[in-house]
């Protein structure tokens, strides 16, 4: 019963948040930092509503960070409410173009300043590369990807797409992973405290001397970074709710 009136109350709230968004946009129209705004607008609200507890740890790394390639777990469609509390400022995101027909959501997502790609035209996606390589390098702005390119349930990492990594690599940026629990696992929404998540933010990964030839060394040692730590820090939340 809980699960559902939380799940009436999180759509509810939502639209409104998508809407609100939509409106705040209008008036600063692709601002950079329109996506972290509208991030803080959704998680706040949404969290409180599912019950959910979220620490994130490392936070500071956030302050001042240079343009930067953000790389974080996918778990399911609640991210938005998770990992909307941890977006830098100046940070836009890469999406699947299908987004946009997401009633509100779309319109907020494209007018927050978001990059949507369509996987399916590969020369539509190169040149979406090349514009988010730009945006690293001239326009101070840091991209959020992930990199799994699917939702993985909160199961084990899945094997990253290289995309973000060369993005990275041909900018001369580094690579921030942003880790978090795999709250799917941990968490019940029927009852009045769900459970809680924990993000981590892990030191920048420099790339400014990685040729071609490391990006697989780039992406390997990532990957493994972040599986360590996602593994930490279920642990933690396990030890906590004992």
């Amino acid at each position: 019963m809980l699960l559902f009136i939380r799940t009436i109350l999180v759509l509810s709230y939502f639209f409104a948040v998508a809407f609100l968004g939509s409106c705040m946009c209008l008036f600063r129209p692709f601002n950079p930092d329109n996506t972290r705004l509208c991030g803080r607008m959704f998680s706040i609200g949404a969290l409180k509503l599912l019950g959910i507890k979220m620490t994130i740890e490392n936070s500071h790394l956030l302050e001042n960070m240079t343009p930067s390639v953000v790389v974080a777990n996918h778990q399911s469609n609640l991210d938005l409410f998770v990992h909307g509390g941890v977006i830098p400022k100046r940070c836009v995101s890469v999406g699947k173009s299908s987004l946009k027909f997401l009633p509100l959501f779309g319109q907020v997502y494209w007018l927050a300043g978001n990059i949507m790609i369509n996987r399916a035209k590969s020369r539509e996606s190169i040149n979406t590369m090349s514009e988010t390589t730009e945006a690293l390098k001239q326009n101070n702005t840091s991209i959020w990807v992930f990199a799994e390119g699917t939702r993985n349930g909160g199961n084990n990492l899945l094997p990253f797409k290289k995309g973000a990594f060369h993005m990275a690599q041909k900018a001369s940026a580094p690579i921030l992973p942003i880790c978090a629990s795999a709250y799917p696992k941990h968490i019940n929404l029927n009852k009045w405290r769900a459970g809680e998540v924990i993000v981590r933010v892990l030191p920048p990964i420099e790339t400014r001397l990685a040729s071609d030839e490391d990006l697989n060394t780039l992406i390997s040692e990532t990957h493994e970074a972040m599986k360590q730590t996602i593994e930490a820090l279920n642990n933690k939340v396990l030890d906590r709710s004992a």
